[in-house]
């Protein structure tokens, strides 16, 4: 048989009992203005990159926001915009996959959330347009004549798309294998590090990358 715990103990554990679970940890004090302009700051990164600007904002309130969802009003609220205004932006990026809408038990407004797997979605739609454009190239080759330097040049560029499409063919599975891990992210890491190590010259769109001469 187990020791009998002695009085003392027994104590502490009956007011440990009546006290209940130990409070969650406070969530740290935030400053509004900073995270606005996190919002902003990241916001400006993806209109950069292509994506129209209020479509951009509410994007990066949305992954911003503790909340799971959203309705137009809270985010109209984040933006300091009108909800006609966010309207029209949830509608743009329900159209390209970055946003997902659901209707509120009970009311007919629609609420918005980002997908968890927002990113692969990304990633697999330029892998589909990235192989559409290999596709494309093989028959332009066939057009102009392998031996061509037109044709030289398209084979190239299509080499480069089939090369890119087969390092990433087994992305998913790499993440889901890296997202189990704890640890600071790679940028992180870079920020970190000595001076002159970070990643200047690389951007969404490309950027700083080798491609095709």
């Amino acid at each position: 048989m187990p020791p009998r715990p002695s009085a003392a103990q027994a104590g502490a554990q009956a007011s440990a009992a009546a006290a209940g679970p130990a409070p969650a940890e406070p969530a740290p004090e935030r400053d509004p203005a900073a995270i606005g302009a996190f919002i902003e700051r990241f916001a400006g990164i993806l209109y950069g990159a292509g994506m129209p600007r209020m479509p951009a904002r509410v994007f990066a309130a949305l992954l911003a926001a503790d909340a799971s969802r959203l309705s137009a009003a809270d985010l109209a609220a984040v933006l300091g915009v009108s909800p006609a205004a966010v309207s029209g932006a949830v509608r743009y990026l329900a159209q390209v996959g970055l946003v997902a809408a659901a209707g509120e038990p009970g009311s007919r407004r629609l609420s918005y959330s980002v997908p968890d797997d927002v990113w692969a979605q990304l990633v697999e739609a330029r892998n589909t347009v990235l192989a559409r454009l290999s596709a494309t190239l093989v028959d332009g080759v066939a057009l102009l004549g392998a031996g061509t330097p037109a044709g030289e040049r398209l084979s190239r560029s299509a080499r480069y798309f089939d090369f890119v499409l087969d390092e990433v063919a087994d992305v998913h599975e790499r993440w889901r294998e890296f997202s189990t891990r704890r640890g600071p992210t790679a940028s992180a890491r870079r920020s970190s590090g000595p001076a002159g190590t970070g990643a200047a010259g690389t951007g969404l769109d490309g950027a700083g990358t080798d491609g095709p001469a």
